[in-house]
């Protein structure tokens, strides 16, 4: 049924159906994103052999060691969370027991937990 002068113009279904697209591809991603910090908190509390938050404060882990430096304050972004966890550095050993996965994923996980990357 089409009333006279009521007619969607040919290319309005391939705009609509681009920008739903586009929307849904960002829904996905953002989907997929917080599995992310899921397993970032559950290795920064549990799974790294001593879980971090044995000697790292992190609200966003409820984590309040008092060894190491308090993360939401450093704020530390994720390439020095990653080299922290390869090398260790000043009394916090290196990580060898992570998975270069896991050490990806807990090194984003602090840097978006603490705001340092957004």
């Amino acid at each position: 049924m089409s009333f006279k002068g009521t007619a969607m113009p040919h290319n309005f279904r391939n705009k609509a159906g681009a920008v739903l697209a586009v929307f849904a591809s960002l829904a996905a991603a953002s989907i997929q994103a917080e599995p992310n910090m899921d397993m970032g908190r559950k290795l920064f509390n549990q799974t790294a052999v001593p879980a971090c938050a044995v000697c790292h404060a992190l609200d966003h882990a409820g984590a309040q060691g008092a060894i190491g430096p308090n993360l939401d304050e450093l704020r530390p972004d994720a390439s020095r969370v990653e080299k922290a966890l390869r090398n260790g550095i000043g009394q916090m050993p290196a990580f060898k027991g992570l998975s270069e996965e896991q050490i990806g994923t807990l090194a984003k996980y602090v840097a978006t937990a603490t705001g340092a990357s957004k």
